[in-house]
């Protein structure tokens, strides 16, 4: 029988953190969390408020999101299909998380200068047609 140290059996905060880190880091991620933390979204509604997300990218997200626990999609066995998102009971422990980076912007974010956004395609400026 091995001997193992206490060294091998602590656990490793930064990697822990690293993984946990990794479940909200993606380009949408923690956007559509802080979204979904106030309420239930159907994926078109999402989609609305997240200026310049495609469709594909929106999906991807939410894909992930739910393999990885954080987010619940039901779907309805309707004429059009309708899909709705929420977060999970374990993505409700992030909550404190979200309030107080809501706070912490509620006191900072006016000193955070703003960068134009480079998220996402642009839209489309509507064109008149002559004639």
């Amino acid at each position: 029988m091995e001997k193992k140290t206490n060294a091998e059996v602590q656990v490793n905060m930064h990697e822990e953190m690293r993984r946990a880190f990794s479940l909200l880091s993606g380009k949408w991620k923690l956007e559509i969390m802080w979204l979904l933390n106030q309420r239930l979204y159907r994926f078109g509604e999402l989609r609305k408020e997240i200026p310049g997300i495609t469709q594909h990218m929106l999906t991807a997200q939410l894909r992930e999101l739910e393999a990885d626990g954080l987010v619940l999609r039901t779907v309805f066995a309707e004429v059009p299909p309708r899909v709705e998102y929420e977060i999970t009971q374990k993505a409700r422990g992030l909550g404190p998380t979200m309030e107080a980076l809501t706070a912490w912007w509620s006191e900072y974010g006016q000193s955070v200068p703003e960068k134009p956004s480079m998220r996402g395609r642009k839209a489309k400026a509507a064109s008149s047609k002559l004639g």
